[in-house]
């Protein structure tokens, strides 16, 4: 995934925590997998994954969570907006949920991932590929 615009920015709903990324992203996807489900309280959990090494919190600082081993999440400590995701296997990615950033509308998904756990009245609509499990 490539963006000629490298400034990406975003906060949580209530306002109280605000970044930015200086960096392309590099890919977008749905996850349809349990622990998203249950943070996000919703059927999928749409991401972007950018480099982790221009994230910036210009206003607040996330609560953080172990959602599972090597996994941890971020979050707003006083509206629970899901912000972040990054998992011990790649150290320097972080997954920014996408309705998190400022422009949601353009980091269209290439991909769902972990379509073996969506919930059955869960319909894809869309050509995208479906991995049962995460892309790798």
């Amino acid at each position: 995934m490539s963006k000629a615009k490298t400034r990406h920015t975003g906060g949580c709903g209530c306002g109280a925590i605000r970044y930015r990324i200086d960096e392309a992203p590099l890919s977008s996807g749905i996850c349809h997998c349990q622990t998203c489900r249950k943070v996000a309280s919703a059927p999928t959990l749409p991401f972007v994954t950018f480099p982790v090494r221009t994230l910036v919190y210009e206003q607040g600082a996330p609560r953080a969570f172990a959602s599972s081993k090597g996994v941890v999440r971020t979050f707003c400590g006083s509206c629970g907006s899901p912000l972040g995701y990054q998992n011990d296997a790649d150290p320097g990615l972080i997954d920014i949920m996408t309705v998190s950033l400022d422009e949601p509308d353009e980091y269209h998904p290439t991909f769902h991932v972990w379509t073996s756990e969506k919930m059955s009245w869960d319909v894809i609509c869309d050509d995208l590929p479906a991995h049962p499990k995460s892309r790798t």
